[in-house]
């Protein structure tokens, strides 16, 4: 039996479902046109010793810029770095306006050279950041240092931060207060044995061999740290009784050399005058006598 034959009948469901995916299509299209090339940040990290504060990301950008936003808790978000290609924005001037609040950032991504680009950006939140919590320590500095027979006295000097009050820089010691500590690692020069002994202020007085010669250095602690709780070690230092006994040797020598050269100056004075006494003399002596 012959199958019949006519116009095929469209089904209007269909009809409508593919209009509304060509609608749904343009509209994605429209969209992209805008953010072609737009890449969101990743792997956002906080690097921050001494409270200076610089938010990184990837990747470098190819048709797309970045700008950052941070915030504190219950604060507004706060543009800095505007429409920058590079992958890094130092925040500082932002989180030293109170170390112990905690700080957020994102890294929005908008088309290059879109001037007239009205929809949203891309972006990519950062972990959260508690600067007083989480900035690395910067390297400490011996101060000074002496050795007087069987003690040796050692003077910390702090690290500057970026913290400021008053105008002024404040130390570490100054933000930190109680928190901080100092360890100082001694050993003789002679042997790789060492002692640790700490301080919760910037001087150690330790109690040492007469006569040997020791290296030493400090690092910064904050125990009440989960991490970051220790500073890299400072240069080593090393005491030298030989140096102590060539310096006092200088100091005496010079003593005498002083002494003898205001002996030859005075002696010098003496003689000249005594020289010009006996000139006058002797031409008093050889004057012819006045006739009345």
């Amino acid at each position: 039996m012959a199958s019949p034959t006519g116009p095929r009948v469209t089904c209007p469901e269909a009809a409508v479902s593919r209009t509304l995916l060509l609608g749904w299509v343009l509209v994605q299209v429209a969209g992209a046109s805008g953010t072609t090339g737009v890449v969101v940040a990743y792997n956002i990290t906080w690097k921050s010793t001494n409270f200076k504060t610089i938010l990184e990301w990837e990747p470098k950008p190819i048709n797309h810029v970045y700008t950052v936003q941070i915030s504190h808790r219950l604060g507004n978000w706060k543009s800095k770095c505007y429409s920058i290609t590079d992958t890094e924005c130092d925040v500082t001037d932002e989180i030293v306006k109170d170390v112990k609040q905690t700080y957020s950032a994102r890294v929005l991504s908008t088309p290059a050279n879109a001037t007239s680009y009205t929809g949203e950006p891309k972006y990519t939140n950062s972990p959260e950041f508690i600067p007083y919590l989480e900035t690395n320590l910067g390297r400490p500095a011996i101060q000074s240092f002496e050795q007087i027979g069987t003690k040796l006295n050692v003077t910390v000097q702090d690290p500057r931060t970026l913290v400021r009050r008053n105008g002024t820089f404040l130390s570490l010691r100054d933000v930190f207060g109680d928190d901080l500590s100092y360890t100082l690692s001694y050993w003789k020069a002679s042997s790789t044995g060492k002692k640790m002994v700490k301080t919760d202020t910037n001087e150690f007085l330790i109690d040492v061999d007469k006569g040997q010669n020791y290296c030493f250095n400090v690092q910064a602690v904050i125990a009440s740290r989960k991490a970051n709780q220790k500073s890299p070690e400072s240069p080593i230092e090393c005491t030298s009784h030989e140096k102590g006994v060539f310096k006092d040797m200088f100091f005496i020598i010079g003593a005498v050399v002083f002494v003898a050269i205001i002996f030859i100056i005075t002696l010098s004075l003496c003689l000249y005058k005594r020289r010009k006494a006996r000139a006058r003399e002797s031409g008093k002596e050889n004057s012819p006598l006045r006739v009345a």
